[in-house]
């Protein structure tokens, strides 16, 4: 039985999958929700008192929280970012080269 991933890289191996996109994903959501959740304990902000400062449900907080809940609105998180005296920084980078 040969082993095809041998010496590949572990994105390669996703993306052969084809879940290399949702892993990113993922990966930045589970960032950004720790980051959000770190502040909030800095702050002693509760979901309740977080959510009522966004202008948001608890419900709505608690989708921004869940790592797997990847499509959140660019708005939500700004607002979330303003709460905690942060502020939301997107950028666009090239891509690594293929090899």
């Amino acid at each position: 039985m040969a082993k095809k991933h041998i010496g590949s890289s572990f994105d390669d191996f996703l993306e052969e999958e084809g879940a290399l996109e949702e892993a990113t994903e993922v990966a930045i959501k589970r960032v950004l929700a720790w980051q959000i959740e770190e502040a909030m304990k800095e702050r002693k902000l509760t979901k309740v008192e977080m959510a009522k400062r966004m202008q948001t449900s608890r419900s709505q907080l608690d989708r921004l929280l869940d790592p797997r809940q990847t499509h959140v609105k660019l708005h939500t998180m700004q607002r979330a970012a303003a709460v905690i005296g942060k502020r939301l920084k997107i950028d666009l980078v090239d891509e690594a080269p293929a090899g």
